[in-house]
């Protein structure tokens, strides 16, 4: 099942510098006043390639997910950042984890009416920031956790930036863990003791199916980022993610059928001969740089590149541009529009084309070959002043923002996005 799950990460630092006055070095506080950010997005996607039903089905998904995000100055140069929010889904592909469960015929094709319908994730995650005095070094530290009904993740991390160069040169760099521990639930003819009389097909049902051993996940990362202030309009940046995953890394509830197999069927859906089977190493690279330019006083340029490498035999390259237009002192639009194209993994294979002798294989279009095209327009309200109130907050800034996803396989998704940021007064 293709999940975009949408767990955002978000760090409000703010650097401020230093006046003098009866003699007295005064410092200005990282964040002044306590802000709260909310945020929703809606994402519907539809196609016709579900790895639940290995690699050939409905795609339809839809996902609503509120997010709330806190940023409370304690002291002078700390700032704790609460973000917490609900992801909540409705999936054709995944309800189909056991297509027999409602009243219909089964099939790829329709959705089931069970409880593997829909399903909520939630997350909380804290992050604490250090500034220095001068505000050149700045230290942080996060915790992570979600849960939803097949897997609980704990993550933790943190980072070191340090400004130099009167605060035109930035270096950093971050590491982040994350344990994540699996409750498979596997496609419902492979589980122990199912039977149903309606199975046809040549001789009798026997899948090559074993239940995973191994249930937990571990991924480890470095970050290395640098940005540069070249001249007053122009100002870039690199970074280097170096990522380590191991564990189980296979999906348990997405289904193959294999080309040396026969075929089996309840009604029209075609039984599972296997589900994926991935290695429990993976190794990945991405590598991505942005440039800003400030061309006048109405338009800006935003551009970014990214190119990625894992040891599954993916490359993949990224390419966006991002133009914003202020139209007046409050308001920003900003078209854009995002490229991507990405080799097939080394062991993606389209329904039953894999043998059985083989070690590995999935039919999860994830790891296909294929290209895409994002094109996005949004708007942006900033109010300096705050003039707005909503009780004892004004309101900072409002936002919006839409995007249209195409892939090459079929799937076509959109996006909805809205966020509101408030500053206590």
């Amino acid at each position: 099942m293709m999940r975009i799950g949408f767990i955002l990460i978000f760090g409000l630092i703010s650097l401020a510098g230093f006046s003098q006055g009866n003699n007295q070095e005064y410092v200005k506080k990282v964040l002044e006043t306590p802000e709260v950010e909310l945020l929703y997005s809606y994402y519907s996607q539809d196609g016709d390639n579900a790895a639940v039903t290995g690699g050939e089905g409905t795609e339809k998904l839809t996902d609503m997910t509120p997010t709330i995000i806190v940023s409370i100055p304690i002291g002078e140069n700390n700032v704790l950042t609460l973000d917490a929010g609900i992801s909540a889904y409705t999936s054709a592909s995944s309800s189909n984890i056991n297509p027999f469960d409602g009243n219909k015929t089964a099939s790829p094709w329709v959705e089931s009416s069970g409880a593997s319908r829909s399903d909520a994730l939630t997350y909380f995650h804290p992050t604490f920031t250090h500034s220095s005095k001068d505000r050149n070094v700045i230290l942080s530290g996060n915790v992570a956790v979600s849960a939803e009904y097949d897997y609980f993740s704990i993550g933790f991390g943190g980072g070191y930036t340090h400004l130099m160069n009167e605060k035109n040169t930035e270096l950093g760099i971050s590491g982040q863990v994350y344990l994540d521990t699996y409750k498979p639930q596997y496609p419902i003819e492979l589980r122990e003791g199912f039977f149903d009389d309606r199975i046809t097909g040549t001789g009798t049902y026997s899948p090559l199916f074993n239940e995973f051993n191994q249930l937990n996940r571990n991924s480890y990362s470095i970050s290395l980022n640098f940005s540069q202030i070249i001249t007053k309009r122009f100002q870039a940046s690199l970074s280097l993610d170096v990522i380590f995953q191991e564990g189980l890394l296979s999906t348990p509830h997405q289904r193959v059928y294999l080309q040396d197999r026969g075929d089996f069927y309840i009604e029209e859906f075609q039984l599972a001969d296997n589900v994926e089977k991935l290695p429990f190493n993976r190794f990945k690279v991405p590598i991505g740089g942005r440039i800003s330019y400030y061309l006048n006083e109405l338009i800006s340029l935003r551009a970014y590149f990214r190119y990625y490498y894992d040891d599954w035999g993916v490359t993949a390259y990224t390419g966006s541009l991002e133009i914003p237009i202020k139209i007046s002192d409050k308001f920003t639009v900003f078209p854009m529009y995002r490229y991507y194209t990405q080799t097939a993994s080394d062991y993606f294979y389209p329904k039953e084309t894999a043998l059985s002798t083989y070690e590995y294989y999935t039919s999860d279009y994830d790891l296909s070959e294929f290209d895409s095209n994002q094109y996005g327009f949004g708007v942006t309200y900033k109010d300096i002043f705050t003039q707005s109130k909503v009780w004892k907050f004004g309101l900072k800034s409002i936002s919006f923002r839409f995007n249209q996803y195409e892939r090459t396989t079929g799937l076509s998704a959109s996006i909805f996005e809205l966020g509101a940021k408030f500053i206590m007064d």
